[in-house]
């Protein structure tokens, strides 16, 4: 991809899943990569380490808590003194309660919107005062197509990412004139350690993919090139938008047959 060799990027929940491909994909393209988690040090050590041999020099480590307002101010710091800035925030952390709303208790609608959007506010905000210094930077979110379609006993994750478009939608407005492109990538079903209740059960794997257009779940790694493709050049015409990336899955599978009509 074009314009992604030399960056410096910051990406959260960096350790497994989506998160992971990210990192390895930005690697790939010759980007110097923080990869921050709120998993263990040694988890996140082991990480860099088995990145090392095939991009020396390039990975690196930290442990941040998103919630945590002073742990995000300084992990910004700690990239400025390790990569010796950012060009690209990769918000990716995220986390899932589930019940019916009535049910819902409010620690973990407080938890999900804190790990899912404040923690994006906290990590765009860092990341906007480097970027408004040096001219030029590049937001990017992970979304979900639940930022759209409701589910229910989603209530808190959707409501989450509902104002994770808005929010990057707001950020590519107001600093569209400085340098910066906000965007988000929305996935579908997508084959990660988050999603093992189903892509390890045949049974209920091929009931979710029967819902999926195209038929099947994607790969972390797809997700991640569509990353690579909105942080490359390529896509310097691109801001304040959501890419749903989820096989036609918000094409609303139920009106392929015309029951409507």
């Amino acid at each position: 991809m074009k314009g992604i060799s030399k960056k410096r990027v910051f990406v959260t929940g960096a350790t497994q899943g989506i998160g992971r491909a990210i990192a390895e994909r930005f690697l790939e393209e010759g980007a110097s990569v923080l990869l921050t988690d709120v998993v263990n040090e040694s988890v996140i050590n082991e990480t860099v380490d088995s990145l090392e041999d095939r991009f020396p020099g390039l990975a690196f480590g930290k442990r941040v808590d998103v919630t945590d307002e002073k742990q995000v101010i300084a992990a910004f710091e700690h990239v400025k003194d390790v990569l010796g800035g950012c060009d690209i925030l990769i918000y990716n952390a995220g986390i899932n309660r589930q019940n019916p709303s009535h049910l819902f208790t409010a620690n973990d609608f407080d938890k999900v919107l804190a790990v899912n959007l404040r923690g994006a506010f906290l990590c765009s905000r860092e990341a906007l005062k480097l970027f408004l210094d040096q001219g030029s930077g590049i937001i990017l979110n992970t979304s979900s197509n639940h930022e759209t379609n409701p589910k229910p006993e989603f209530l808190a994750y959707s409501v989450s990412k509902g104002g994770l478009g808005n929010l990057t939608r707001t950020l590519a407005l107001e600093y569209s004139d400085r340098g910066i492109r906000v965007n988000a990538v929305a996935p579908g079903a997508t084959i990660t350690p988050l999603n093992a209740s189903w892509k390890d059960d045949p049974v209920i794997r091929k009931r979710v993919e029967g819902h999926i257009p195209l038929g099947r779940s994607a790969t972390a790694e797809e997700i991640a090139g569509v990353f690579a493709f909105l942080a490359s050049d390529d896509a310097s015409y691109i801001t304040g938008q959501t890419l749903y990336v989820d096989g036609g899955l918000t094409l609303h599978t139920d009106f392929k047959n015309n029951w409507s009509s």
